[in-house]
């Protein structure tokens, strides 16, 4: 499928997702939220991807949600002829729910998605990515909370989810005050794993991990992204019950046999695919 915000291509197991408005600095319109959703629905069915990388075209990763698109939404014509101000609002409250759950496709997604950040990362770019699994970037990244510079606030992920990856004194001074936090701070605040010299050194060495999860048994990595984010929703208790029931289903032991026996022997394992949903299935629930 031909996209116009966003270009999907899969390399083998690993599928390439960059923002693609570089005209625009990559903001988001709406257009892409609708692109984001169809691209992880596409991986959530196709089995043979088994990682995913987020890139931006151009000078910067992302400058957050597209103004005109942002003016749009707020100032919505009220449908069939509603003058009931809470209707309104209604409508309002539902296309934020939508565009939140453009974001949380990816926070669901069977496989990690890694994203690769150069250059500016504001506004909405702080949601998208904090609805990874993994961040880097390079040493001319900046992120900012930009929301609160222009009155308001954020509302697609970026209050809910950073708080579970930065302190939470940071978290509150970067979304009160707005201001830049540049690559080094994000990476010993723990936003982004590491910071690269260039945009081709992160890539190499993005792509390289990418390569090194696609190597590894789908069962095993769908079930540590899964058991990840249920563990950090719920109490220890709650994760511990969770995973014995998870692995109790989906252990395999002639997979584990086979990448035991591959560690002695030092030699690589080709881990079959997970199996994709039946055609049928997929066209009723659709």
């Amino acid at each position: 499928m031909a996209y116009q915000s966003v270009e999907f291509v899969q390399d083998g197991p690993i599928g390439r997702l960059a923002i693609s408005r570089p005209d625009r600095a990559n903001s988001m319109d709406l257009g892409f939220w609708r692109e984001l959703v169809d691209v992880f629905t596409t991986v959530a069915d196709d089995a043979s991807v088994r990682v995913v990388v987020l890139t931006g075209h151009g000078k910067h990763f992302t400058s957050g949600i597209d103004l005109s698109a942002l003016d749009s939404v707020v100032r919505a014509e009220p449908a069939a002829k509603a003058t009931d101000e809470a209707r309104i609002r209604d409508r309002f409250r539902r296309t934020i729910l939508e565009l939140q759950e453009g974001f949380s496709t990816i926070e669901r997604c069977r496989v990690p998605v890694l994203a690769a950040v150069h250059g500016a990362c504001i506004g909405g770019g702080i949601d998208l990515i904090s609805a990874c699994d993994m961040r880097y970037c390079t040493r001319d990244a900046f992120f900012s909370i930009h929301e609160t510079n222009i009155g308001m606030t954020a509302d697609v992920g970026t209050l809910q989810r950073l708080p579970k990856l930065i302190p939470d004194g940071l978290m509150r001074e970067l979304s009160y005050t707005g201001r830049r936090m540049g690559a080094e701070e994000a990476r010993t605040s723990g936003l982004v794993n590491a910071v690269y010299d260039s945009t081709e050194a992160m890539l190499d060495g993005v792509n390289g991990i990418a390569a090194e999860i696609a190597s590894k048994s789908p069962l095993a990595v769908t079930g540590c992204k899964e058991m990840i984010t249920y563990a950090r929703d719920h109490s220890v208790a709650d994760g511990l019950n969770y995973i014995a029931t998870w692995n109790a289903a989906f252990l395999s032991g002639p997979e584990m046999q086979i990448a035991l026996e591959a560690q002695s022997q030092k030699a690589q394992v080709a881990y079959d695919d997970l199996l994709a949903a039946p055609r049928e299935v997929k066209s009723r629930l659709a």
